[in-house]
């Protein structure tokens, strides 16, 4: 079975009381985990929302991020995008925001160019909570509780 790599990444989440940056940690997910699919398609479908309160700037709100599938001959891969915008044609473009693991044909710190098809997930830091990070509370399904909990407490996540 085709196997995808989706990063759990909180390069952007700086731990409040650490005050650093936790490295960067990939999961391997089957291409046809369900809980992934349904995590994905729930980023999907509220990417309007998303997309609203970034160009609204609201007070309080920053970290805004996007997370991309990138596919080339080596496979496929989510990256997390931060900064972006919103370029023509419904197209995007932004920075790709970690260090590649399986796709060669991009590079950390690259500006990309994206479409709406490719967006797998959002996210945003709200009065120090992670907002959205859909495909990052699916994997906290499968991770271990203590892990989960340093997550949730040192960064915010906020899964329901």
């Amino acid at each position: 079975m085709k196997k995808l790599s989706i990063l759990l990444i909180l390069l952007i989440a700086h731990s409040a009381q650490a005050g650093q940056l936790d490295e960067d940690e990939v999961v391997w997910v089957e291409g046809e985990d369900p809980v992934m699919i349904e995590a994905i398609q729930n980023a999907r479908r509220t990417l309007d929302s998303f997309l609203q309160k970034h160009s609204d700037n609201i007070p309080n709100v920053e970290s805004y991020k996007l997370k991309v599938m990138v596919s080339d001959s080596n496979g496929t891969e989510h990256f997390w995008v931060t900064p972006f915008r919103a370029i023509v044609n419904g197209k995007f473009e932004g920075v790709l925001a970690n260090e590649p693991q399986v796709v060669r044909s991009v590079s950390y710190g690259q500006v990309i160019e994206f479409d709406r098809s490719m967006i797998s997930d959002w996210g945003y830091v709200e009065n120090g909570r992670q907002i959205g990070s859909f495909t990052i509370c699916a994997l906290f399904k499968s991770m271990p509780k203590e892990q989960v909990e340093y997550y949730k407490e040192n960064h915010g996540f906020v899964c329901e």
